[in-house]
């Protein structure tokens, strides 16, 4: 697995061929850094950990659409307590 950003997004190229890809607005660790940081990315089995900007995502994060730092409480996102 590789890992890389490009152009605002980051792109993940599984063993397998398979690419993911998801923009870093919407996360407040990743939006507006520079090239340098963004792109120095620790890549394991379970996801991805930038060092510079002290941001772990997993892979199972990713691909269920949580690459920013949103709520996990469904009731909060809507306004319920």
């Amino acid at each position: 697995m590789e890992a890389f950003h490009r152009e605002g997004r980051i792109h993940v190229i599984m063993q397998s061929g398979l690419e993911i890809t998801f923009p870093i607005n919407g996360n407040k660790r990743l939006a507006g850094k520079d090239h340098a940081s963004l792109n120095r990315i620790e890549v394991s089995p379970f996801g991805l950990h930038w060092p510079d900007l002290d941001e772990d995502l997993s892979i199972e994060g990713i691909l269920a659409g949580r690459y920013g730092k949103q709520s996990t409480n469904r009731a909060a996102q809507h306004g319920n307590p």
